[in-house]
């Protein structure tokens, strides 16, 4: 019996695809890297110190991924600092052991150990960014993680020429890790950083720099991916680039419904994706990039800007060619952050739909914000408001980190001792948040926990508080996206307020901005079985306790359970 020709094609097809592009058989491949972390000696601002990093490097390495692909990454400490690194913005599906915050979902990496974080990229595509989750590590600790669509599917947007990230961070000559030790013994707010950072270089608005300035080499009449991460410690930051407009296309790996701007606002934690399409003829001109802080609260902070180059390349060497600079808004501009984030929608469409949560089977109201504690020196004021400690609550509890992994404490069912399952759905004392400030503003400390069964949708109402001062907070939820349903100022009122929620095509994203005098509600879908932490993305808060973990059970399914501990996970 003869074979067709049509047989032997598709054969031999199968056996070139089969060895030559996995890829295209297979869902996704395993890509591995190596994470050795090191002391490097870095110089910036005329500064010399050494840092804790990834392979020497400052910032560290980028991962690259496409979306389906297992992420393999052994991370060696070769330092003396305990490590444990996180994946952020990773949904972690039923992998909760790779997740990183330590005490959280894992026991820190010791001086000399290993640990490899293993999970699965699902259902996204963009960037993200890994960091250090312990201490103020990840001042030095921090890397993109990129996310291409898989094989064969496009960008929702028109393909760019060409790709760059660009990771804003920070430079301290001091070591973070003094930094923050001496303010949490002294109970006053700690020391700021020296300069802002892009991709490392703090640029040529800062003495002795002008030689480390990020430089952007860009064609005519081309359109460019610009991949923004906010790693910075403390400060949410404006970016612009003179004389150009930005498209701004996805945030925190989802997909937008584009829109046209001259600034974005970027708070940490966040990412942003924006298309830049660049002049159709070389313009005889440099354009300054420049990203410098948005300030609500009431202590000091790092005023200055960080500088890169958008340079147009020419086939003729021009030299003085005259640099434009943009306009950035005032550091307190709250109108503006109102404005740009009320244009964020999620695309919702047919391929990328916004699956809002329409039905709520749990409500919480969260105050977040600032307080105090006694203070615990001796024969000595401490230096936080009238001789206390500054700290900060959600729901005036002031987490307390256990001495041990959470998540272990959990899978055992040995929680006595390490949590409790108790954490308040609202605040104790209801009072007037935004208005005159209580006279008690000492907060209860603890290791609180809210647990929820499978499959539970949630709706958070997060409010900020003018105990010390109102002040904007990115909170960051690990192991899940939010859909960010509403948002206002001055007290949430829940018989008025929801009527105006968008259900249809909220943004989706991993950190939030609660505003600045106001309250912002979120929806998610507990999907995920674990312990998950959430957090304010600004370090000095999470220091002083303006953090918190949902405990979400396994459900009935085998594909609904957490998965068993690797046989590496570190000890505590």
């Amino acid at each position: 019996m003869g074979v067709s020709n049509h047989s032997l094609v598709f054969f031999f097809c199968f056996i070139l695809c089969s060895f030559v592009i996995p890829e295209l058989v297979f869902a996704g491949v395993t890509r591995h890297y190596n994470f050795e972390i090191r002391l490097q000696n870095v110089t910036r601002l005329c500064h010399t110190k050494s840092m804790v990093t990834v392979n020497g490097k400052f910032p560290g390495p980028r991962i690259f991924a496409r979306e389906g692909d297992r992420l393999l990454i052994k991370v060696v400490n070769h330092v003396s600092n305990n490590i444990s690194i996180h994946w952020h913005g990773i949904r972690q599906l039923r992998s909760g052991w790779a997740d990183g915050p330590a005490y959280i979902t894992q026991c820190p990496i010791q001086s000399g150990q290993s640990y490899v974080y293993n999970y699965t990229i699902v259902g996204q595509r963009g960037t993200l960014f890994w960091h250090a989750h312990i201490s103020w590590l990840r001042s030095t600790l921090y890397g993109p993680i990129i996310i291409l669509p898989k094989h064969g599917v496009p960008y929702p947007f028109p393909k760019p020429h060409k790709e760059f990230p660009i990771i804003f961070g920070e430079w301290w000559n001091a070591d973070t890790e003094a930094v923050i030790s001496q303010a949490l013994q002294t109970g006053g707010g700690p020391n700021v950083s020296d300069a802002y950072t892009m991709n490392g270089l703090p640029g040529p608005l800062y003495n002795c720099s002008a030689k480390e300035t990020l430089k952007l080499k860009v064609k005519p009449g081309k359109t460019y991916l610009l991949r923004l991460i906010n790693a910075a410690l403390n400060d949410e930051l404006f970016f612009s680039i003179a004389n150009h407009t930005l498209t701004i296309v996805d945030v925190d790996a989802i997909y937008i419904k584009p829109f046209k701007t001259n600034t974005l606002l970027i708070a940490p934690g966040q990412t942003t994706n924006l298309l830049l399409h660049t002049k159709s003829h070389f313009p005889n001109a440099s354009f300054l990039m420049l990203a410098r802080p948005y300030v609500t609260g009431q202590g000091t902070f790092d005023n200055s800007t960080v500088a890169g180059i958008l340079e147009y390349q020419t086939l003729k060497h021009q030299k003085n060619l005259p640099l434009f600079k943009p306009n950035l808004p005032a550091l307190n501009d709250t109108s503006f952050a109102t404005n740009y984030t009320k244009k964020l929608r999620s695309l919702a469409n047919f391929e990328f739909p916004a699956n809002v949560p329409q039905k709520i089977d749990k409500n919480f109201f969260f105050t977040v914000g600032l307080g105090t504690n006694p203070c615990n020196q001796k024969n000595q004021t401490c230096q936080g408001p009238n001789g206390t400690m500054f700290a900060a609550s959600i729901n005036n509890v002031s987490f307390v980190m256990p001495n041990t992994a959470i998540l272990q404490a959990h899978y055992k069912g040995q929680s006595n001792g390490v949590y409790v399952p108790f954490f308040p759905n609202d605040p104790l004392i209801p009072f007037n948040y935004t208005g005159s400030p209580p006279n008690n503003t000492m907060v209860s400390n603890g290791t609180k926990l809210v647990v929820l069964p499978f499959n539970t949708s949630v709706e958070l109402i997060m409010q900020d508080t003018s105990i010390l001062g109102a002040e904007s907070h990115p909170l960051h939820l690990h192991g899940f996206n939010f859909f960010v349903v509403g948002q206002g100022f001055g007290n949430f009122d829940p018989n008025k307020d929801p009527a105006n929620f968008n259900l249809v095509d909220p943004i989706e994203r991993n950190t939030v901005g609660v505003p600045s005098g106001g309250w912002v509600a979120i929806r998610f879908l507990a999907d995920n079985p674990g312990v998950w932490f959430m957090h304010c993305h600004l370090e000095v808060h999470t220091s002083w306790g303006l953090k918190m973990a949902w405990l979400v059970l396994d459900g009935k399914l085998p594909n609904q359970k957490l998965l068993p501990p690797p046989a590496d996970l570190p000890k505590c």
